[in-house]
């Protein structure tokens, strides 16, 4: 693998002009959350998970929104059981939803992922407003189920992943106001 052509992939992807308007009306819509009492719920499979529960912790402690991602291990395994894994997601969403005031934030590199789609689809039918993080195939089920879908164009499951990564701490960035901050 060339490393130059590997960085100028990054490069390509992150001057792509529909980031600042998407960012901007993501910030937006968060921020109108935050001051109706709203709050993030994030989740997605694998390393998109690992993005939900990071990302969750950076709008709660620097951007000051309540924020939860689906990760627990216990929750996962429990819905999953229970409901099937393609419906654990959705069922979260029906447990811990406040509609119409929160946020249902989704990551997934294929925007294929049955239980990713069938929690954006819950999540819209409850009157939530669905953000997704998407790569690979633009018209992918995920996206079309979204309000807003931050599409990366590539099919490199890494870069997909790090693209989603930045474009989420960076709508933290947003809400703060700066990129340089103290977070004691």
């Amino acid at each position: 693998m060339d490393i130059k052509a590997y960085l100028s992939e990054y490069q390509r992807l992150l001057a792509d002009p529909q980031w600042g308007g998407l960012m901007e009306q993501f910030k937006d819509r968060v921020s109108a959350a935050r001051e109706g009492g709203g709050k993030l719920m994030l989740a997605g499979n694998g390393a998109s998970a690992s993005i939900a529960s990071h990302l969750a912790t950076d709008f709660a402690k620097q951007g000051k929104v309540r924020a939860m991602a689906f990760t627990d291990a216990n929750l996962i395994t429990a819905l999953g059981n229970d409901c099937g894994y393609e419906n654990w997601i959705a069922k979260a969403v029906e447990i811990y939803a406040d509609a119409p005031r929160d946020i249902l934030v989704l990551i997934s590199s294929s925007g294929r992922s049955p239980n990713v789609v069938k929690a954006a689809q819950c999540a819209r039918e409850m009157g939530l407003y669905v953000a997704a993080f998407t790569g690979f195939a633009k018209d992918n089920p995920l996206g079309a189920a979204a309000d807003i879908n931050f599409w990366v164009d590539s099919r490199s499951y890494n870069i997909v992943e790090c693209t989603h990564m930045i474009l989420l701490a960076g709508v933290v960035d947003l809400l703060i106001g700066t990129s340089e901050y103290s977070v004691s």
